[in-house]
């Protein structure tokens, strides 16, 4: 009985784990995965603020 038990139970962990491979791989997510892919290009980086900072407190 337990067998059968840990075998249902091992097939919805992989049916559940197959579903979600299949959403985020589905083509309605392509705009939000490349949207995540690009968000560390999106921050400036360190040098440039510190630039900024430096070159305002000049003027």
């Amino acid at each position: 009985m337990v067998g059968i038990l840990n075998g249902i139970a091992t097939a919805l962990a992989l049916l559940t784990f197959l579903g979600i491979v299949a959403w985020a791989w589905s083509k309605g997510r392509a705009k939000a995965n490349h949207d995540a892919s690009m968000l560390p290009f999106d921050l400036p980086d360190e040098v440039e603020d510190q630039k900024q900072k430096v070159g305002g407190s000049n003027e």
